[in-house]
């Protein structure tokens, strides 16, 4: 048994928690069962490793980039206050649950492993439970079975004393919510992206369902005040004049970038950035700012290259997957991937109408005197909303790539000062905080709470129905979708 831990610990630690090598791992597996040669194996494995780390070098620097605002309204204004991001909400269970619960964090990564097999096995038996997508994302799984770890023991505090029977519930319920989340996404994906041959697995995939679902219906083509009429998106957008520029991807991000963060930039001032170590001695501010605005548009163009690079590899790998052990499945990946597809622009206003949305929701609860302060964090405010930004731009436009981004910024912050403060993670600093885990969780936890076992049973029952009500719209579409998308679209446009 210890020599199986730790061969586990060591697979979790180097490959399952390294997205870059998981991805790689799936692409080498994929090509073998697809009986490649070792030259074609080998080069399409490095391709998607690297193509990944390109990604991750990507998202980490518009992360970083945005250290300097994220501490220095917390300094610079004595906002002491939650910060709602993944990684500090890892923290906060990491600090917390061995006070709180008496539970080591560690029970956190077995819950981990058993929810996998869990995803692996309702995707292995899809012709009954209609699942087709695989969670493949690690670095996002341990930020949400540590989240739900919590929130599980929480709700159903009667699960502590049996450690077998908590950790096998939690992993029903995770294992479902991801394979069931993932699957929600598959029809966007295949619709934004022609039919790349992948979904999200990620921190708001309920939320891109919804945002698609409520984009078509009130701004795309469903919507029967519309009459069937095209409607437009950012892209189809003539901009007069000077305004023309803001069709260009990288101009549009680097301006808006130096006038929006520029102006909180400036607010925080000379003397906190260079205390800070921000800025230095010395340094001109204008160059400073200018220069840090910048850098968002340079870390966008690398997130999208690494995109270009492993996206090709693991969609033409993984078909030896579907094939062999999981028939008609596709990868979950990472959100950022679909950034590169469907409007450039999109991402960069999504991003910011979220981002309005959390700061009208943090002064909605400054001006309410809210026992739980939230402090933005950028994963999800750049991550959620610029998603759900491309999006809702493919399926209802303009407008749609505004609205539903905005609302999004308001459900993260109101929704996740709601469920950190109440089970008590909002003590510990920081909270998920992403779409799902500040609309969903909460849902699921307050259901759990209050009628127990009971409540256990009606959300996994309700996890495990989408997919069937999913099928049953569409039987002869369903599997189409994925193992045949130009069939598909022929199907489709003959209903239509």
């Amino acid at each position: 048994m210890d020599i199986l831990m730790k061969v586990w610990t060591f697979f979790a630690t180097n490959v399952l928690q390294q997205p870059a090598f998981m991805i790689g791992l799936i692409v080498m597996i994929g090509y073998i069962l697809l009986r490649k040669p070792w030259y074609d194996i080998l080069a399409g494995t490095l391709k998607a490793i690297v193509g990944y780390l390109i990604l991750m070098v990507g998202s980490g620097g518009l992360v970083n980039n945005f250290r300097p605002v994220l501490v220095g309204l917390k300094d610079r204004f004595q906002m002491n206050a939650m910060v709602i991001d993944p990684y500090f909400g890892q923290n906060a269970v990491t600090a917390g649950v061995g006070e709180v619960f008496g539970k080591g964090f560690g029970d956190a990564m077995i819950l981990l492993f058993i929810a996998f097999i869990v995803n692996i096995l309702l995707v292995r038996f899809s012709k009954y439970t209609k699942l087709r997508a695989l969670f493949t994302t690690g670095n996002v799984q341990v930020q949400q079975a540590a989240t739900a770890y919590w929130l599980i023991m929480f709700a159903c505090p009667f699960l502590l004393n049996g450690r077998v029977a908590m950790l096998a519930v939690m992993a029903l319920l995770l294992g479902a919510y991801w394979a069931v989340g993932s699957n929600l996404t598959i029809k966007p994906c295949q619709e934004v992206t022609d039919g790349a041959g992948f979904c999200l697995a990620h921190q708001q995939m309920f939320g891109v369902a919804v945002s698609y679902y409520l984009a078509g219906k009130l701004f795309g083509k469903e919507n029967k005040k519309n009459n069937g009429k095209e409607f437009k998106k950012i892209e189809d957008i003539e901009l007069p004049g000077f305004m023309s520029i803001f069709n260009d991807n990288m101009v549009c991000t680097s301006i808006l970038m130096v006038i929006f963060f520029g102006a909180i930039l400036c607010i925080l001032g000379r003397d906190y950035l260079i205390e800070g170590q921000f800025m230095k001695e010395g340094a001109s501010m204008f160059f400073y700012v200018l220069q840090t605005c910048l850098y968002f548009a340079v870390y966008l163009a690398i997130l999208q290259l690494g995109v270009r690079t492993f996206v090709a590899e693991l969609t033409a790998s993984f078909q030896g997957i579907a094939e062999r052990i999981l028939p008609g499945s596709v990868p979950g990946v990472d959100c950022a991937v679909i950034f590169g597809f469907g409007a450039a622009n999109a991402v960069t206003l999504g991003f910011l109408a979220g981002f309005a949305g959390q700061i009208l929701a943090i002064v909605a609860l400054i001006l309410l005197k809210s026992p739980v302060l939230v402090i933005c964090g950028f994963v999800p405010v750049f991550f959620d909303n610029a998603t759900i930004g491309v999006f809702a731009n493919e399926k209802g436009g303009f407008k749609a790539a505004l609205l539903l981004p905005f609302l999004s910024g308001l459900c993260q912050v109101f929704g996740s000062a709601l469920i950190a403060g109440w089970v008590g993670m909002a003590a510990y600093g920081g909270y998920l905080g992403m779409w799902d885990w500040a609309v969903i969780w909460p849902i699921f936890t307050v259901i759990m709470k209050y009628l127990s076992y009971i409540g256990i049973g009606i959300v996994l029952v309700t996890l495990l129905a989408i997919p069937q009500i999913q099928y049953w719209k569409d039987k002869k579409g369903y599997f189409l979708m994925t193992e045949d998308y130009e069939a598909y679209k022929e199907l489709k446009a003959n209903k239509e």
